[in-house]
């Protein structure tokens, strides 16, 4: 293998992949050759009709497809996917259940204190007890069911139940503060409301009844709030005056057999939330069948999941790959649900639960943060060694670009043969833009491809292709999980605003990327983060790959401060337990990333701090502490998951000079 390759498919996983199955069936469709990946994307792109009727088709959508695939191919927004069909998402969802009732449908742990599993049959039971309990309490298609719920099985089980009437479904996370929830789900004014008595982090127990009280007491619009536990095990809870506690309400009902309410492709699936650090939190609407589809694509065609796989991915409900991760059902998967600290404590006292869990339950995707395997690398674990994953095929990463020393710890302390997929995209699209490939090789600090049917390049300032470099990501054509809008957006203004202002007719995603020679992807960072020192654009990910590669730096960010009527780099690093920097780690740290990028990189400041100001999905608020090390007002500090951090950021001494 080249020196940037670490990995490359055998020719019997090539042809044995539903990729290569589905490029197989293209070809006969096309009645062309389609011999690569991306001759299969081109066709993709330039027969989107044809393509998605065809992914409707080979992963057995259930529903009336119609005659009609694409109107207004043209616009954007505007165009109409699949006008004529008619759906249920979590039909679809629940269809290999109902053909394998003995199979794992969920297998849950709460840290290493809580253990549960759900067959596919009990999980049918349990959706059709809690759809029983939605239709006794007046819930009907458009009405808003809020989760407010650890990663629970019973979650998964309320999304199937309300999506089946053709509820819409919108949740956020424990971890979230009241007025953070408040300003979600406010916006979208719920009919009913879930939450939960507490949940484990880091072995400690944090009781949620006084959060999930504020919150039923903020939401004038809640007609029915119902209680779940975390830990059935416990007989010892007393009922609460603030919600009806499904212990009890489950004992008044009996399974019956499941109503899925038949829907328009674009009926509203689900509410999800911007995180909300540049001001209110937006309330991006997804629709049923583009989610369906897009997710299907990619589970089945570029994750390879296949029937009686075991997917995990570490997130929680506040989170767009929490989504992603339980549509999985529809490709035959097994749930692998976790909740709590990724590194809390097992029983041998070492912080290996994730990998303790795949060990233990055959897991076959292992998907996770960039930000964790960072921390995995730093906290110097070897999975390969300590635990067996004969069965683990692919790693995925998201949340923030993986830098080339997160690619080399997957393959050397994890698993040599995996298929590692970093992957972006973002909740705007509740899917990806780039992601893995199973018939590509895996080369170091590269997303392997663009997504099938995603339209996905690269543009400059005046709105111009790149054939090379660095630019926009921007996606010139309609693909079906784009938004059906924003809640309480009439015009459509906020809509346009957000992705469109840019450039018109053409989706502008923030991001700031390449695309290589041979069609993958380099994430540089996101483009308002962009550093300008001297005029030169400088992605933040350009820095964080050096950085992370330094033994003694646990964690950083990077900003450009206004200086002197220019920008000047500043590096704030996060430094093991007992070290300070000193002058000997500040050049370190400078020659590192001179020597692998250019002197334009290095920062002209670097300043340790004790903490990084992160949102609730791991990602770094590079315009937050932006703001603070400017003076300027910090909006929505509650999307954060340390707000605090930021006083670190403030009135600095070291940056008046």
């Amino acid at each position: 293998m080249s020196n940037n390759i670490l990995w490359r498919p055998s020719e019997a996983q090539i042809n044995d992949s539903l990729l290569a199955s589905f490029m197989r069936a293209a070809q006969s469709n096309s009645g062309g050759k389609l011999n690569s990946y991306d001759d299969l994307w081109r066709w993709s792109i330039d027969h989107p009709d044809a393509f998605w009727s065809l992914v409707w088709n080979d992963s057995g959508v259930i529903g009336n497809k119609g005659e009609r695939i694409l109107l207004d191919a043209n616009k954007m927004p505007g165009a109409k996917w699949f006008p004529d069909a008619q759906l249920n998402f979590a039909e679809n969802l629940l269809a290999y259940a109902n053909q394998n009732k003995e199979q794992d449908a969920i297998v849950f742990w709460g840290e290493n204190q809580v253990r549960r599993r759900l067959s596919n049959a009990e999980l049918l039971e349990q959706v059709s007890l809690f759809q029983q309990w939605l239709l006794a309490k007046g819930v009907e298609p458009g009405d808003r069911v809020a989760a407010y719920l650890p990663n629970l099985p019973e979650a998964v089980v309320a999304m199937l139940a309300a999506t089946s009437i053709g509820a819409t479904w919108s949740s956020a996370s424990p971890d979230f503060g009241i007025e953070g929830v408040l300003d979600r789900f406010g916006q979208i004014k719920p009919k009913i409301l879930l939450c939960c008595d507490g949940y484990y982090y880091n072995g400690k127990w944090l009781d949620g009844h006084a959060k999930n009280e504020a919150v039923i007491n903020g939401l004038s619009s809640v007609q029915n709030s119902l209680l779940l536990r975390f830990d059935l095990s416990d007989q010892s809870h007393e009922k609460v005056g603030y919600a009806d506690d499904w212990l009890l309400e489950v004992d008044k009902l009996s399974s019956s057999e499941i109503r899925f309410e038949q829907l328009p492709f674009d009926h509203p699936l689900y509410i999800l939330f911007s995180s909300g650090t540049t001001g209110a939190p937006k309330c991006i609407v997804h629709g049923a069948g583009g989610t369906l589809l897009q997710h299907v694509k990619e589970h089945r065609l570029h994750s390879d999941v296949r029937v009686g796989d075991r997917l995990f991915y570490f997130t929680t409900l506040g989170w767009m790959m929490w989504n992603w991760l339980v549509s999985g059902l529809a490709a035959g998967a097994t749930l692998l649900l976790y909740d709590g600290s990724p590194f809390a404590l097992n029983d041998k006292e070492k912080p290996e639960l994730i990998f303790d869990f795949a060990e233990a339950e055959n897991m076959t995707q292992l998907g996770t943060s960039a930000k964790y395997l960072e921390a995995a690398n730093k906290a110097d674990l070897h999975p390969a060694q300590t635990h067996d994953l004969t069965t683990l095929r692919s790693v995925f990463s998201t949340g923030s670009p993986l830098a080339p020393e997160g690619f080399r710890y997957v393959y050397e302390r994890i698993k040599s043969d995996v298929q590692l997929s970093s992957i972006s995209g973002g909740t705007d699209i509740v899917s990806c833009f780039a992601l893995g490939a199973p018939i590509l090789p895996v080369r170091i600090g590269e997303l392997q491809s663009r997504g099938l049917g995603m339209a996905v390049d690269v543009y400059d300032d005046a709105g111009e292709p790149l054939q090379s470099g660095k630019g926009d990501l921007v996606c010139t054509q309609p693909f079906p999980s784009m938004p059906i809008g924003f809640w309480n957006d009439p015009k459509q203004e906020r809509y346009l605003s957000a992705y469109f202002e840019r450039f018109e007719n053409v989706w502008c995603h923030g991001d700031y990327v390449e695309i290589t020679d041979h069609g993958g992807m380099i994430i540089h960072g996101r483009s308002d983060a962009v550093l300008n020192p001297g005029g030169v654009r400088i992605g933040t990910a350009e820095i964080y790959r050096q950085v992370e590669t330094i033994d003694e730096v646990l964690d950083s960010v990077v900003i450009g401060q206004q200086w002197e009527g220019d920008v000047r780099v500043v590096l704030f690093v996060v430094l093991r337990e007992a070290l300070s920097l000193d002058e000997e780690l500040g050049a370190k740290i400078k020659q590192v990333i001179r020597a692998k990028t250019t002197p334009r990189h290095v920062p002209a400041k670097i300043i340790q701090v004790s903490d990084i100001p992160r949102t609730k999905s791991g990602k770094i608020v590079e315009l937050a502490v932006r703001d603070a090390v400017h003076g300027n007002t910090i909006k929505n500090v509650t999307s954060l998951a340390n707000p605090e951090a930021l006083e670190l950021f403030k009135n600095l001494q070291q940056l008046a000079s």
